[in-house]
C-alpha cells in the first residue's frame, strides 16, 4: 500500500503542476490584454490632447508664474482644453 500511496502523491503533484501552468498562461494572457488596452487608451488620450490648441501667451504665463517647465505648462493647458484659468487653478492646488 505504501507504493500505491507514493504513486498517488506523484500523480497529484503532476496534475497540480499542469493546472498551475494553465492558470499562469491564462493570467499572463489577461495581463497582456489589459496592458494592450491601457496602452491604446493612453495613445488615444495623447492624440486628443495634441489636437487642443493653446496660446503662446498662456503657455508663457503659466511657465513664468508657476516656475515650471514648458512641457509641464503645455500639458496642463492641453488637459484643460486651453483654459489658462483652470490650468492655473489645478497647478496651485
Amino acid at each position: 500500500d505504501s507504493g500505491a500511496a507514493d504513486l498517488e502523491r506523484v500523480t497529484d503533484y503532476a496534475e497540480e503542476k499542469e493546472i498551475q501552468s494553465s492558470n499562469l498562461e491564462t493570467a499572463m494572457s489577461v495581463i497582456g490584454d489589459r496592458r494592450s488596452r491601457e496602452q491604446k487608451a493612453k495613445q488615444e488620450r495623447e492624440k486628443e490632447l495634441a489636437k487642443v490648441t493653446i496660446k503662446k501667451e498662456d503657455l508663457e504665463l503659466i511657465m513664468t508664474e508657476m516656475e515650471i517647465s514648458r512641457a509641464a505648462a503645455e500639458r496642463s493647458l492641453r488637459e484643460h482644453m486651453g483654459n489658462v484659468v483652470e490650468a492655473l487653478i489645478t497647478l496651485t492646488n
